[in-house]
């Protein structure tokens, strides 16, 4: 395949157009990958809002988070897979389009089990839509620019992780012509819109000459298997724990065992099983993988948890809630940088340790805030505790892929990533469905009204001592990690020379195309 960029096109206004029309391409899914990364945060703001005015219980507010994330994790490995064999601009545009219509049915959901169904149904969607983004970029883009490609990228999602929240408390406080919390979902239709007609126009079609085939079956028992495991999770606290949900958990772990068995099955028949099975031979590999799924539920606790403690336990409006997290937001961008250029290349591992340590810390501040001024709490007061937990994540979130990969073999780095990604998605799944455990199963459900707001702040800090649960776990599980990432002891120029390598033969056709990333 070829490169429309000035090293490969001809010379002249030809080339200027080709330029300019590869940046427009990535504009177009840059702002796809914007509006999902939005997505997510700016729906947690309006829980409260959608809990009250929609009459949703307390498992249902679980499901319009949980099942977006559950079905995003079951369909990334998936919808990379279209991509390189349907072609990543068509599988884009699909995804897109059935995005912004889930959006539209979000917006406009009559009851919350709609509202839940068409959450599932947008997560499935952006299962369809993400991954095509960094595969374009990578049939786009030659290697030496892809740096610059990758850091707009990491602006990207810096941006999203601030302006999500607060553009959710903006729109639900202004209650647009009435409609509450729903303009949280319908922002994405002119933009959704947009994306696909410029979409159409200005992205080149790619696919990946021996695409690998799908496996359907390993989507199905992977599916199968978190429902399995979080359906009861989510709904046990509800139907005081039947002996069914205990049963239907244990029977997730042997769909689990089954997917293994099938999984190495299907390498051996035709090469192409969903998750490479001999990435966990390697021991960074391995361990990377626990150290992001327990991640995952560390951060799906207590996003959701943080945010029913701020406007429901303390009254505070989505607004004040949303303007309260932009230090932590701030210290996640400023930490993050700092990590990847200055502390990783110098200490390694021990950078992503502190980060656990120092998170730790932080989110027992705030327990101990939370325990001496209740519910008179001020959001200053909050900062300080925001600021360190925010810190301590960015030393995390930065270099923990570069970690995890570092002794992947080349071959295998598109499903390693792919693999990455997913199993991130499934831990914050998981931590929403423990959610019902830690947080909604200590609130009293005889409490008077007077009383649940300090039900909410006693149930807030048991969530926060899971959390520093899991981050000492996350810390212990980190001595498995590399000591330093493999290009940070070799030299980055020599990586990079590969690369340039590598990707001029595949122009030229010497090489067949390698299974892009998710992540860069």
């Amino acid at each position: 395949m070829t490169y429309s960029s000035p090293a490969t096109a001809p010379p002249g206004t030809a080339s200027a157009a080709a330029d300019r029309r590869r940046w427009l391409a990535l504009a177009i899914v840059m702002t796809a990958a914007f509006m999902d990364l939005v997505d997510v945060t700016i729906v947690n703001i309006a829980i409260p809002s959608i809990q009250e005015d929609a009459g949703a219980s307390y498992s249902q507010i679980q499901w319009i988070t949980a099942g977006y994330a559950l079905a995003f994790a079951a369909g990334l490995i998936t919808g990379g897979r279209l991509g390189d064999i349907h072609g990543r601009k068509r599988m884009f545009l699909i995804g897109i389009a059935g995005f912004t219509v889930a959006s539209a049915l979000c917006g406009f959901a009559a009851n919350p089990e709609m509202l839940v169904a068409s959450r599932i149904l947008q997560g499935g969607m952006a299962a369809m839509m993400v991954p095509q983004v960094l595969s374009i970029v990578h049939a786009t883009f030659p290697a030496h620019e892809r740096g610059k490609v990758f850091g707009l990228f990491g602006m990207v999602v810096g941006l999203g992780a601030v302006s999500g929240p607060l553009l959710g408390a903006l729109l639900t406080q202004w209650n647009l012509f009435g409609l509450e919390w729903r303009p949280i979902f319908l922002i994405n239709l002119p933009v959704g819109i947009a994306g696909l007609i410029l979409g159409s126009k200005f992205i080149s079609e790619s696919k990946a000459p021996k695409a690998l085939k799908l496996d359907l079956v390993g989507v199905v028992l992977v599916t199968l298997g978190l429902l399995m495991v979080l359906y009861p999770l989510t709904r046990g606290r509800e139907l005081d724990w039947p002996l069914w949900g205990y049963a239907m958990m244990a029977g997730g772990l042997v769909v689990f065992g089954a997917l293994i068995a099938y999984e190495k099955a299907k390498a051996a028949k035709d090469g192409s099983p969903l998750v490479e099975l001999s990435l966990f031979k390697v021991k960074s590999f391995a361990a990377g993988i626990a150290v992001q799924t327990v991640f995952g539920v560390c951060m799906g606790i207590f996003f959701l948890v943080w945010t029913v403690y701020m406007q429901t336990g303390l009254g505070w409006s989505a607004l004040r809630a949303g303007t309260t997290g932009v230090p932590f937001s701030i210290a996640v961008s400023a930490a993050a940088g700092m990590s990847v250029q200055l502390l990783v290349p110098r200490f390694g591992r021990k950078v992503l340790q502190a980060g656990a340590l120092i998170m730790a810390t932080g989110v027992l501040l705030y327990i101990w805030e939370a325990d001496r001024y209740g519910a008179d709490i001020a959001s200053w007061q909050m900062a300080l505790p925001l600021v360190v937990m925010g810190a301590g994540m960015g030393f995390i979130v930065a270099p923990l892929t570069d970690a995890i990969l570092s002794d992947v073999p080349r071959e295998h780095s598109g499903s390693a990533s792919g693999l990455l990604n997913t199993v991130q998605q499934m831990g914050t799944a998981l931590g929403l469905g423990l959610v019902s455990v830690v947080f909604f199963g200590m609130i009293d459900e005889k409490a008077t009204r007077s009383e649940v707001p300090m039900e909410i702040v006693g149930a807030f800090q048991n969530s926060l001592w899971w959390v520093v649960g899991v981050l000492v776990v996350i810390f212990l599980l980190m001595f498995a990690l590399p000591g330093k990432p493999r290009q940070h002891v070799e030299g980055g120029g020599d990586e990079d020379a590969v690369l340039d390598a590598a990707d001029a033969a595949d122009a030229a056709g010497e090489l067949p195309e390698r299974e892009p990333a998710l992540t860069p």
